[in-house]
């Protein structure tokens, strides 16, 4: 794509700027692109553009958002996955995405999780349990694998 103009290539100069800090969406590139105030009829262009030139890659941008919100807040699958739903990421990004996050390494980062959060409990009852389900929902762990690790946990 060619800019048409000077407000069309200063718009797309900040886009690339904004895609080079860090990894970014299309919806991210879009909200940026309303926001600084940029017409309608140039931002479909420059998102073009971007992908063109790599700075945009929902692909990469799933796989990176996966593996990084795992590793750093230590996300759940379910929670990642409605992000990046959120982020208007296609279901095939998506999916390709949650194969950053290895097996192994998500049931120990869930055990850690439980192991962490059992030593704080001093008599653990029926409402300590309730919490701690509740707390490993909200950062998007999936129920079944929850019980489980508390079910070894209670013994």
């Amino acid at each position: 794509m060619v800019p048409q103009d000077n407000l069309e290539l200063a718009a797309l100069n900040k886009a690339r700027k904004y895609c080079a800090y860090k990894e970014r969406c299309q919806s991210e590139v879009r909200n940026m692109l309303y926001e600084k105030g940029v017409h309608r009829d140039y931002i479909e262009g420059i998102i073009s553009s971007l992908i063109v030139d790599d700075y945009l890659n929902e692909l990469r941008f799933a796989q990176l958002y996966a593996g990084g919100k795992f590793r750093m807040k230590r996300w759940g699958r379910i929670k990642i996955k409605q992000k990046l739903f959120e982020k208007k990421i296609s279901e095939r990004c998506v999916r390709e995405g949650m194969k950053e996050i290895n097996e192994n390494d998500y049931a120990d980062t869930l055990t850690r999780l439980v192991e962490a959060r059992w030593k704080n409990l001093k008599n653990i009852d029926v409402k300590d349990k309730a919490s701690m389900l509740r707390y490993l929902q909200s950062k998007g762990y999936e129920s079944d694998l929850i019980y489980k690790e508390m079910k070894r946990y209670s013994k």
